[in-house]
């Protein structure tokens, strides 16, 4: 379901959902890259990093990650709705970018 014109209090809860989706993939991504690759990180930055290097993402999608990865550092700050609104409007893009990253993890599991 898509609203056509969120207000901010819509706005902020589908921020609070892209937290704790990042949350899970990021810390999935996290186990997943110890087990299989034998790669060790501790923050969401140098596991971007790590997944550019395991050929997970390309250039384009390591620089729209680690960009996602700082608007969910912001995200604690969404009661300025200046900046709620610029991180919802990102907000289509990282879930793509998401669907992808656990998508590719999931298929290398299954190989």
């Amino acid at each position: 379901m898509q609203i056509a014109e969120p207000d901010l209090i819509q706005k902020n809860a589908v921020i609070q959902k892209f937290e704790f989706t990042f949350e899970a993939i990021w810390k999935t991504a996290k186990e997943w890259l110890y087990q299989h690759e034998g790669i060790d990180v501790g923050s969401p930055k140098g596991l971007i990093r790590a997944c550019r290097e395991v050929g997970i993402f390309d250039e384009e999608e390591t620089i729209s990650a680690l960009e996602m990865v700082n608007h969910r550092k912001l995200t604690v700050h969404t009661y300025n709705e200046r900046l709620a609104v610029e991180i919802y409007s990102h907000l289509e893009k990282y879930l793509l970018l998401m669907e992808k990253w656990l998508n590719i993890i999931k298929g290398r599991i299954s190989v």
